[in-house]
């Protein structure tokens, strides 16, 4: 009897000892776990998008404006080529003949010029025959000049610098007035063609700034700005063609490569973008959650700006440093409790120890 005794104290003692500590723990409920994220000001761009394919700052195909053989190929298919560079040499024997038998002909009508001018100071010769050889003389040199112009032409040089392509032909070949032989391209820079709506004129001015990505270059973006707008609109799509101007000095870039374009228009350095999650649409109007200092959450309206990304521009309702709640809204009412969790890096280093 005395153990059963002593055993219903002891319970008694535990009841009744535990009754505080419950109490304070149903004073202090615990929140909901919500994930948010606190508001800090980013900058936003504000930009036009466009697509267009890359053209070569300038390119050309080598054609020979003279027919002939070819006796020299001067160059390497895909090296860089400069300016003045021989690049095809075609047999010229035939215009080099013409060339001496044209300096002979000078020579020959230089000779009975001075004879004829001689005469005339002994007043024995006319100044007819002066005038006439003086005529020939202009005649033969001018036909000199037709005689090397012809030989220049055999020795076909590069127009600029630049990158030399892949050449149709080869040593030995005949080649005729105007065929194709090589193209030569400057990728040192490229130009891009695009086109915006015509509703967007008052926004665009040469200048401005423009990034670009192509799909050999995932990760990559290229950089430049727009240096001509055309001057007069399409009438059928209603859209106004612009040029931009892209560096290409690290030579990634190729002509016909197909671009997404980034017209920036504008910049707003202290913008509060908010993850486009934690809107929450309402009748026409948008909410989010805001966690205040209690940890408890409030509806706060906003209006609604840019988009960049996933993100959503809040113009007006926020300010930097509050705290929203992206995930969890379906549970939480206004006025409740939270237990906030702030997204980790996808990153994060580990701890040694």
């Amino acid at each position: 009897m005395f153990n059963h005794k002593k055993q219903w104290l002891i319970t008694t003692f535990i009841l009744i000892s535990t009754v505080p500590m419950l109490a304070n723990s149903a004073d202090k409920p615990g929140g909901l776990p919500a994930e948010v994220v606190k508001i800090v000001p980013e900058t936003i761009r504000h930009e036009l998008k466009a697509v267009g394919t890359l053209e070569a700052w300038e390119s050309v195909v080598i054609r020979p404006e003279q027919s002939g053989l070819i006796t020299k190929i001067m160059f390497k298919e895909s090296h860089q080529i400069k300016l003045g560079e021989t690049l095809f040499q075609l047999n010229a024997d035939s215009y080099r003949a013409e060339v001496a038998q044209a300096k002979a002909r000078v020579s020959l009508s230089l000779n009975e010029y001075k004879r004829a001018e001689k005469l005339l100071k002994k007043r024995v010769g006319s100044v007819t025959d002066k005038d006439t050889t003086f005529a020939q003389l202009r005649v033969d040199e001018a036909q000199l000049e037709v005689a090397r112009t012809l030989l220049k032409k055999m020795t076909i040089k590069a127009p600029f610098d630049g990158v030399i392509g892949l050449r149709n032909v080869s040593s030995g070949d005949y080649v005729t007035t105007g065929q194709d032989l090589v193209e030569l391209a400057d990728l040192s820079k490229m130009k891009v063609e695009f086109s915006l709506p015509e509703t967007t004129l008052s926004q665009i001015k040469t200048g401005q700034s423009v990034s670009l990505n192509v799909a050999a270059y995932p990760q990559a973006t290229f950089n430049g700005e727009v240096y001509a707008i055309s001057p007069v609109a399409d009438a059928r799509s209603h859209s106004i063609r612009i040029k931009a101007i892209v560096d290409n000095q690290s030579g990634q870039l190729r002509p016909g490569l197909f671009s997404k374009i980034n017209v920036l228009i504008g910049a707003n350095d202290n913008a509060l973008l908010v993850p486009e999650e934690a809107i929450i649409p309402n009748n026409g109007a948008f909410l989010v959650m805001r966690m205040d200092k209690n940890n408890s959450v409030a509806m706060v309206p906003v209006t609604l700006g840019l988009r960049q990304g996933d993100q959503v521009q809040i113009l007006n309702g926020l300010n930097a440093q509050d705290v929203i709640v992206t995930a969890g809204h379906l549970k939480l009412r206004p006025g409740m409790p939270i237990t906030p969790i702030f997204p980790q890096p996808l990153n994060t280093p580990k701890q040694e120890g």
